[in-house]
C-alpha cells in the first residue's frame, strides 16, 4: 500500500510570518547557507537587522548577497554574551536567534535569549567545544540523553513560560516527530481503531495511548542517502552530504536508543541512566561501530548505523505511559542511518585510523552531486500490519528545483527549521519546547512543499527474514521485533 501526501517540484512562494526585531544566525555551514534563502522567501525581516556569525569567512559573499551583515567570529564560553547581547537587542521588536552551529552551548545561548526576551531555535543540543571528547567526563554525561536533560532542566526553571525556545528542530530531530504523528493516524485508520475514524489526540498522553492501542512496539528513524558524487572520493578526505563535524561526532559518540517495554534482552554492552526521564539506554561502543537491520522503501532491507540522536530519546519519552522508571508502555526508538557511499567510505577510513579525522573535509554542494535521493522517514513496527514506513523521498533533482544552495539532505533539515521558526513566531510565549510538543499539522503544512514525495508503505519485512539457522542462540524466534534480532552482532 502506498499513500502519497504530496509531490512538489515547484518552489513555493509567499510569507508565512514576520520577525520585527533583530535576526542573529549562529553558524553558516551547509545548513545556515541553505536556510537563509528560505527565510528570505518565507519570513519577513529587515536584512539591515540580520547578522550571520561564523568563524569561517568563506560564506561572507553569500550572506552579504542577501543584504545581511557577516561577522567572522568564533563564539566561546567567555565571549558569547558580549557578542550576542547587543546584536539581539538592536532595533525595535523581539529578536530571534537561530543557532545552527557546532561547539556553541545551546543551553547557554538559550538562557541568554530568555534573559533578553528573544526567540530561539537550534537544530541540536550542543555543548561548548571539547566537551564530547573529554575523557575525564563520564560517558553517560556526554550522551544526547544528558544534553537533553540539561535542556529540559533549563525549561523547568522558567515554569514552562517565557519566550519560545525550540530545541532540536530540523529533519531529525524535528520533522520526523511530525511525520510520526501523521503516520500513527494513518496506521490507526487502517487498523480500524475507533471505528476507522481516528481524530488527532490533543494531549501527550493521548498520543501515547494511541500508539499503544495500535500495537506499535517501536520506531526506526529509517534513512537512506543514495546521493552520488560526480567525482570519486579521494583518500584522506572526509566527504559527506551534510556537516562533517556532525557526522563525525555522531560516529564517535556512544550509541543511544529509547528502550521499549516489549524488550526481553539487554545488550551486555548497554547501560541504563540513573537519573532523568529513564527512557533510553546507551552502549559502551560508538554509533559508527554499531549496526542495525532496518528497512526503507527504495532499497528495502538495509544495514544501518545506530548513531545517537536527540529524537531517539525524545520520542521514547513522549510516548511513555506510566512512571518513568516502571512504565506501562514505551516504544523502542532509534536512528537507523545508511549514509551516502562517500560518507560510508569516509567513516571506514576514519575508523581505520583509530577515529582520527583527516585534515581535508568536504560537504557536497548540489552541483557536485550526480544523482540520488535522501529517503528519510519513520518505520513503525510490531503491529498487526507488521511495519509501516512514512516519510520524505527527496531527490537531488527535486531539491535543485525547490531551493538554492543545498542538496536533498540539507533541504530536509532547513525546511524543518523554517517550519519551526514559523511556529515560534505564531506561538511566541511557549517557553522551552521540542518538536513533539508542537502542532505537527501546522509544521508539516509549512515544510511539505520542500519534501518532494511524502508517502507511506507497508512491508512484510522483519529482521528475522533471510536469517536461516545461523547462530540460532543469538536470535529470538518468538518475536521478530526484539532488539536482539535488530542488532547486527558478530558471534563470539
Amino acid at each position: 500500500m502506498t499513500e502519497t501526501a504530496n509531490i512538489s517540484s515547484t518552489p513555493p512562494q509567499g510569507l508565512h510570518a514576520h520577525i520585527q526585531g533583530a535576526v542573529v544566525m549562529i553558524g553558516f555551514g551547509s545548513i545556515g547557507r541553505g536556510l537563509l534563502p528560505l527565510l528570505a522567501r518565507h519570513v519577513g525581516f529587515d536584512p539591515a537587522k540580520c547578522v550571520v556569525i561564523d568563524p569561517d569567512g568563506s560564506g561572507r559573499a553569500l550572506a552579504e548577497s542577501f543584504g545581511v551583515t557577516f561577522l567572522q567570529q568564533a563564539l566561546t564560553k567567555e565571549n558569547f554574551r558580549a557578542v550576542l547581547e547587543p546584536l539581539l537587542q538592536s532595533g525595535d521588536g523581539r529578536g530571534f536567534c537561530i543557532n545552527v552551529s557546532v561547539d556553541v552551548s545551546s543551553v547557554d545561548v538559550m538562557r541568554l535569549c530568555y534573559d533578553l526576551d528573544a526567540l530561539y531555535i537550534d537544530s541540536s543540543v550542543e555543548p561548548w567545544a571539547g566537551y564530547f571528547h573529554d575523557k575525564n567526563i563520564d560517558i553517560a554525561a556526554r550522551t544526547n540523553y544528558a544534553m537533553r536533560e540539561a535542556m529540559l532542566a533549563e525549561g523547568r526553571t522558567r515554569n514552562r513560560g517565557g519566550a519560545t525556545a525550540i530545541s532540536s528542530c530540523g529533519a531529525n530531530p524535528g520533522m520526523v516527530s511530525w511525520l510520526l504523528k501523521e503516520a500513527l493516524l494513518n496506521l490507526a485508520r487502517d487498523l480500524g481503531l475507533r471505528g476507522g475514524d481516528t481524530p488527532a489526540p490533543q494531549t501527550r498522553r493521548g498520543w501515547a495511548q494511541l500508539m499503544q492501542q495500535a500495537g506499535v512496539k517501536g520506531v526506526h528513524i529509517a534513512e537512506r542517502d543514495t546521493q552520488r558524487s560526480l567525482r570519486p572520493k579521494p583518500m584522506n578526505v572526509f566527504v559527506n552530504t551534510w556537516s562533517v563535524e556532525g557526522m563525525v561526532a555522531e560516529g564517535l559518540a556512544a550509541a543511544e536508543m529509547g528502550w521499549g517495554t516489549h524488550e526481553r534482552w539487554l545488550p551486555p554492552q548497554a547501560r541504563r541512566h540513573k537519573t532523568g526521564c529513564m527512557a533510553a539506554i546507551y552502549m559502551l561502543q560508538s554509533g559508527g561501530d554499531t549496526r542495525v537491520r532496518s528497512w526503507c522503501p527504495t532499497p528495502g532491507p538495509q544495514r544501518a548505523f545506530l548513531v545517537p540522536h536527540h529524537e531517539s530519546v525524545a520520542i521514547a519519552d513522549y510516548y511513555t505511559l506510566g512512571a518513568s522508571d516502571r512504565p506501562e508502555y514505551r516504544p523502542t526508538v532509534h536512528y537507523a542511518y545508511r549514509p551516502s557511499n562517500v560518507a560510508l567510505l569516509s567513516l571506514d577510513e576514519m575508523f581505520d585510523r583509530g577515529g582520527k579525522l583527516p585534515k581535508k573535509q568536504q560537504v557536497l554542494a548540489e552541483e557536485e552531486i550526480l544523482d540520488g535521493a535522501d529517503e528519510l522517514g519513520v518505520l513503525l513496527y510490531g503491529h498487526a500490519k507488521n511495519a509501516y514506513w512514512y516519510g520524505s523521498q527527496l531527490s537531488i533533482e527535486a531539491a535543485r528545483s525547490l531551493a538554492p544552495h543545498q542538496n536533498a539532505t540539507g533541504l530536509q533539515v532547513t525546511s524543518g527549521m523554517l517550519a519551526g521558526i514559523v511556529w515560534a513566531l505564531e506561538n511566541p510565549d511557549a517557553g522551552v519546547v521540542e518538536a513533539d510538543d508542537m502542532d505537527f499539522a501546522r509544521c508539516l503544512d509549512v515544510q511539505k512543499p520542500y519534501l518532494g514525495k511524502v508517502a507511506g508503505y507497508y512491508t512484510d519485512w522483519h529482521p528475522l527474514k533471510g536469517r536461516g539457522s545461523l547462530a540460532p542462540e543469538m536470535l529470538d524466534r518468538d518475536d521478530p521485533w526484539q532488539f536482539k534480532n535488530v542488532l547486527v552482532r558478530t558471534p563470539a
